[in-house]
């Protein structure tokens, strides 16, 4: 029983520390030996494009989004802009009529999803009334820098190129500890993202800003999340995902825990399916760098929930037997005390928020396999009311 609780905590204790300090220096490594691999644009390629808004009861910033992407910099002949509401009941698709009738020198479209059942639905349902060569899809809330639309066609040099990904840019770091935690963590992961798509794909793309080919579009389960389903299924296929980040989009991040809790338990209403999957994957001489990518970046981040539960169960259960395995369990307990410490006394200590905003992570996790298991993951993404 000894061994058994000793090789579940080198496994599980494996997984937490590669995932959250092996994998983003070894791929810091890895992008200086490919330095010289840069992501190539060509400025000349003005393909027709739609523009996809994705709303559901937006109406406090639906007006904004609007006169921002007829904003936008690029040819008015060439692009097209489209808003799926997704069975909005309140002013949304009134005001976007009034803005429609208002605007008739631009080509915007709004299409109403009848029955609502999340943003890859109203996606797919919406998608198939593009008629252009390229499909760009943004949040009602995120805000697109002018050249946005631009930078992500001037990406897509090649037939390989399936996907590029823009970079969400948070406007509200400093407005308090849960919006600074998100920008700080958010910020590291774009630079794991860069060099994975400078290589061969990056493993997961951000809703705020991305494109890909009309054509290339896929229909998935209303479950799933263009985020993190789109880039993997185009490396299985063989093309690549990318990043462009010099695409930009401004958004705010949760202010308030609750918020950026909830965000968090719906991103991982399907972390069970993602931790591996397509099997396929596993072949690294046929999909390369990426196997690495998705196995550092993705598998053991979606797997720290149940990797952190079994370092605990063992070190606790091997504390009598080993000094080390002592202060391991002493260890934990210490963690998980400071962040409760952070939680009831709401000090700004960096050090401590980091721990906390660690641990809720882990926590929302828990959350997202618990829904799973119970039936209760659904497809729809209520709004963060402090993103808005």
């Amino acid at each position: 029983m000894e061994l058994l609780f000793e090789i579940l905590f080198y496994i599980s204790g494996f997984i937490i520390v590669w995932a959250m300090v092996g994998y983003p220096i070894s791929i810091k490594f890895i992008g200086k030996l490919y330095k010289n691999r840069v992501l190539e644009k060509k400025y000349s390629h003005e393909p027709t494009v739609t523009v996809m808004v994705v709303a559901h009861n937006e109406e406090k910033v639906i007006l904004e989004k609007l006169n921002n992407i007829i904003e936008l910099d690029y040819p008015r002949d060439k692009i097209e802009f489209l808003i799926a509401s997704d069975n909005s009941t309140d002013a949304t698709n009134e005001i976007v009529r009034k803005f429609i009738a208002g605007h008739k020198e631009y080509s915007i479209r709004l299409y109403e999803v009848r029955a609502r059942k999340g943003k890859t639905n109203a996606q797919n349902e919406a998608q198939k009334t593009v008629t252009t060569d390229y499909l760009v899809m943004t949040d009602a809330n995120s805000i697109m820098d002018k050249k946005s639309v631009r930078e992500l066609m001037a990406a897509f040099i090649s037939d390989d190129i399936a996907y590029v990904s823009g970079r969400l840019s948070i406007v509200n770091q400093d407005i308090s500890d849960v919006s600074n935690a998100e920008a700080s963590y958010w910020d590291s992961d774009l630079a794991i993202r860069e060099i994975e798509g400078r290589i061969q794909t990056i493993t997961a793309g951000n809703g705020a800003l991305y494109a890909c080919r009309t054509i290339d579009y896929y229909d998935f389960d209303p479950i799933e999340c263009h985020d993190s389903a789109m880039p993997h299924l185009y490396a299985i296929k063989g093309k690549r995902a990318i990043a462009n980040h010099d695409a930009i989009a401004y958004e705010k991040a949760g202010e308030v825990v609750e918020d950026e809790f909830g965000r968090k338990v719906r991103m991982n209403r399907v972390i069970l399916r993602h931790i591996l999957p397509d099997v396929r994957m596993l072949n690294i001489f046929k999909y390369k760098w990426f196997s690495y990518f998705y196995f550092g970046h993705r598998t053991c981040r979606y797997l720290l929930w149940i990797a952190h539960l079994i370092v605990l169960i063992s070190s606790a259960a091997l504390a009598t037997e080993s000094w080390f395995y002592a202060v391991a369990f002493i260890g934990q307990i210490l963690f998980y005390t400071l962040a409760i410490v952070k939680e009831v006394t709401k000090t700004n200590n960096k050090y401590l928020t980091l721990i906390y905003y660690y641990c809720v992570t882990v926590v929302a996790q828990w959350v997202g396999v618990y829904n799973i298991l119970t039936g209760r993951a659904k497809p729809f993404w209520e709004k963060a009311e402090s993103t808005r």
